[in-house]
């Protein structure tokens, strides 16, 4: 087997293997290694519970699950992944919110004209809010997409806010400058307290950008609601199969293209000699060199355990311990059930189970949950997201059974008072399916088998330290030209031909591929200077 390779990536996770599939695309030769014996990170399918009345078993999503974000870039087209055997199914509408407690459900679809006509049967008062809402953050944030993809420096930020600023007549509209930014810099608490008047799309919309992690008080967040402007322009989408099958495609358009991808050889170290990277050991002591090492690991992971603070100047040891990876912020069941959930206040609406099922009744449940949250504890009723992907998705599971997975917050990766997440486990899972039978009586007792996440677990198995799915918390002192330091937010480190793509950098977590796709185009220009310019990019 070749041992040396222009590029060695370490992580199989979808940006990790983005990086790899543009390089290989240009011509270079790369080499994916990935720790577990599957590949994908935590973008990841695997078939569980297999049993005599349930023959081929359930196909499993073990870490992501919709695709929102990735949409919004030139990825799945740039490499032509459906020839790969991805093949999306849209999501339409792509969440709801059951109300609580009474008749009625608002559906958030992709088109603008369905969703004011479903919030006018819950919420009309708001009907004319939510058009001037989205219209304020659609400008802003089509600004914000051409950032994301872009290494955030300062030049380019301004560059492409310039080239905005012509093209689209400015971000905010004229007279608005001032109640722009401060929309902009405030809370997505406060941006939905400004904009809306009924409790339950406000609740909806929060609980929605509550999945990025900070709290609903948290300053700088506003956009983190505002991208909702966003998914009226691209949807939802399922990968046929399970989450998983992205990276599927991905592993064959890279295998087609000539890259190697190894599982179940895990990385014990980043070679470096006179300050430079020069390949990885493995575990089993074999060595693999490449011009260039991208590590798709936690930065944490890569920097003091891969590299080793022996090799960290004390400035830049300092600042990669003192990276907020927060404290957890969720878990997740993913439930093999008998029928799906029929919700008592739309039991007979058709499109509910296309998308998300936004679970959580009113504002101050969550914050309760957050309250526990700040105390490390569980939260006595967690706030929960449900996904049924198999009614659009026969493919996942047996005949006459479904998938559930309900995703919960707010559940702290270290617990006060002596608790352990292994002693606790089905205990908290329990709790969680209990919110999807308060909303869904009939789902009582209709639990097959279940998969459980704890934080801790999601850190056993992903790598993703304290169980945070967005590697580092998405806060503004740790966004754009600071995610995850100011000297490694361009991709490169302080180690000469080491390269971050994870999403612990620039523009950070969810199916976005935004990092790895950064991450290639940073690379590429250094083989390129370092190779002569004997490659390309197609």
């Amino acid at each position: 087997m070749k041992n040396h390779y222009d590029a060695v990536v370490v992580g199989s996770g979808h940006n990790g293997m983005t990086a790899a599939c543009y390089l290989a695309r240009a011509g270079y030769s790369v080499c994916v290694l990935e720790r577990r014996d599957t590949i994908g990170g935590a973008v990841c399918t695997e078939t569980m519970f297999e049993s005599d009345k349930y023959p081929g078993g359930f196909r499993i999503d073990v870490g992501s699950s919709a695709h929102f974000m990735i949409h919004q870039t030139p990825v799945v087209k740039d490499l032509e992944l459906e020839k790969y055997g991805l093949e999306y199914i849209e999501m339409d509408p792509f969440m709801s919110y059951p109300v609580p407690g009474g008749k009625g459900v608002i559906h958030f679809y992709r088109d603008m004209k369905r969703t004011l006509d479903s919030i006018a049967s819950v919420a009309p008062e708001d009907v004319e809010n939510y058009k001037e809402f989205i219209k304020f953050w659609e400008r802003i944030n089509l600004g914000v997409l051409k950032v994301f993809l872009k290494p955030p420096t300062m030049g380019n930020m301004f560059m492409t806010s310039m080239k905005g600023q012509i093209s689209n007549g400015g971000m905010f509209e004229k007279g608005e400058q001032a109640v722009g930014f401060q929309r902009v810099f405030s809370s997505y608490g406060r941006v939905v307290d400004e904009y809306f008047t009924n409790p339950h799309l406000k609740t909806a919309l929060l609980w929605f950008a509550a999945q990025s992690g900070p709290t609903p008080g948290q300053s700088a967040t506003g956009d983190f609601v505002g991208w909702q402007a966003m998914l009226h322009h691209s949807g939802g989408k399922r990968p046929k199969g399970g989450s998983g099958m992205l990276t599927q495609a991905m592993k064959a358009m890279l295998e087609a293209y000539g890259g190697v991808v190894r599982s179940n050889v895990p990385v014990a170290d980043i070679l470096i000699g006179n300050g430079e990277a020069y390949g990885v050991r493995l575990e089993t002591g074999e060595e693999i060199t490449g011009d260039v090492i991208i590590s798709n690991a936690h930065v944490q992971t890569t920097m003091l355990k891969l590299v080793g603070p022996e090799h960290l100047k004390p400035g830049t040891l300092r600042q990669v311990k003192n990276i907020d990876v927060g404290n957890g912020f969720g878990m997740v069941i993913r439930c093999a059930v008998e029928e799906l959930p029929i919700y008592e206040s739309c039991p007979d609406d058709p499109e509910i189970h296309n998308g998300l099922q936004l679970i959580c009744p009113s504002l101050q449940h969550m914050n309760n949950a957050i309250g526990d949250y700040m105390k490390k504890m569980p939260p006595e009723r967690p706030a929960a997201l449900a996904m049924t992907f198999s009614k659009i998705d026969p493919t996942l599971c047996p005949k006459d059974a479904h998938t559930l997975f309900v995703w919960a917050q707010w559940h702290p990766y270290e617990l006060a008072g002596g608790l352990k997440w292994d002693d606790i486990r089905e205990r908290e899972a329990q709790k969680i399916y209990d919110e999807v039978v308060r909303y869904a009586p009939n789902m009582k007792d209709k639990l097959i088998d279940w998969y459980i996440q704890t934080p801790l677990d999601i850190e056993r198995k992903h790598g993703l330290l304290k169980g945070n799915v967005m590697h580092v918390e998405m806060t503004f002192e740790q966004m754009f030209m600071f995610r995850p330091t100011p000297e490694m937010s361009g991709y490169r480190t302080p180690i000469k031909n080491l390269y971050l793509s994870s999403a612990s950098c620039h523009p950070g977590g969810g199916v976005f591929a935004a990092a790895g796709y950064n991450a290639a185009h940073v690379v590429m220009k250094d083989l390129k200077k370092k190779k002569g310019g004997i490659f390309t990019f197609r």
